[in-house]
């Protein structure tokens, strides 16, 4: 059961030799979750090997170019390719005007529906649910309006130890109640404990997607305890002023909102193009000296999260 981010851009607006715009991909037991389309990004899912024919929703921050000039591309690949399955994409109200002008202009012989389902941007809700996931999306603080997004897995059942059933010849319709916590009556009338029955449940994985911010502690809720935080860092700390007045982050701001959220892991991207190394390396280096757990983001880079199983109390 994989649960996995690859990042497909690390770039902040100029895309470089070696970064691209903004684009993730994350795997949760073979459902892939798009967030942000930059340029060029149907180029990296091929070189990465991503199945982009299984990418059925798309999460969309904002409607900075950065963030959506690569979905024309991918949207044109899909009606070459004469995709059928329904195409779902989240994000502001304005990018069905977006959508609308590619469809007119580039859309005939379009085989599949695309779907746009709006983002409010303006409080914590979620957006989203299947059988694997439920997807929150929550306010950031930008220029435009801008969302960050929080990638939840549903909790699992217990795991029924099989040699059990045998054990006590246990009906089909009751392993799904021992699943659900209840214990198991035999024919005689005694009661098989639920936990001599199952193994603890796996611990839900989790992770949050913050890009294009200033530093902003409100979002601490939103994503406290997270398993992987991505937060944009598009400056290193010397750059402080510049990072106020574009609305964006210090790596060490990063890292500050790491902290206070109790993240497992931080990435850190969205990179200036200005920095080369060692500057590059600089920013990692400062994020760390905060929340030690601190990665960079490169391009093709795939970030697990480990099943892990929960503690009997």
């Amino acid at each position: 059961m994989s649960f996995s981010v690859t990042i497909l851009g690390s770039s902040s607006a100029v895309p470089t030799s070696e970064r691209y715009p903004s684009a993730h991909l994350l795997n949760v037991d073979e459902h892939f979750y798009l967030i942000d389309c930059g340029e060029a990004v149907q180029i990296q899912l091929r070189k990465f090997n991503c199945k982009i024919g299984k990418i059925n929703n798309i999460f969309i921050s904002h409607m900075h170019g950065d963030h959506i000039f690569g979905l024309y591309g991918l949207l044109s690949t899909y009606i070459l390719l004469e995709r059928k399955t329904p195409l779902n994409i989240f994000g502001h109200q304005q990018i069905k005007n977006f959508i609308d002008e590619f469809i007119k202009n580039f859309g005939k012989g379009i085989t599949f529906k695309i779907n746009i389902i709006p983002v409010r941007f303006r409080k914590r809700e979620v957006i989203f649910e299947d059988d694997k996931i439920s997807v929150s999306s929550f306010p950031l603080k930008h220029s435009i309006p801008v969302c960050g997004f929080l990638f939840k897995e549903k909790q699992k059942l217990l795991n029924i130890n099989k040699d059990k059933i045998e054990e006590y010849n246990i009906p089909l319709s009751s392993i799904h109640k021992i699943k659900n916590g209840e214990n198991f009556e035999l024919p005689d009338g005694s009661i098989i404990p639920n936990k001599d029955l199952t193994f603890p449940a796996y611990i839900h994985r989790s992770y949050a997607y913050c890009t294009d911010t200033a530093y902003y502690e409100r979002i601490v809720d939103d994503v406290s305890d997270v398993d992987i935080l991505y937060h944009e860092a598009t400056f290193k700390k010397s750059d402080v002023a510049k990072a106020k007045n574009t609305f964006h982050s210090t790596s060490e701001q990063a890292a500050k909102i790491a902290l206070k959220a109790n993240a497992k892991k931080l990435l850190i991207g969205h990179f200036s193009a200005r920095y080369k190394n060692p500057d590059i390396e600089n920013l990692l280096n400062e994020s760390i000296k905060v929340f030690p757990e601190t990665y960079m983001a490169n391009e093709g880079d795939v970030h697990k999260i480990e099943l892990k199983r929960m503690q009997r109390k």
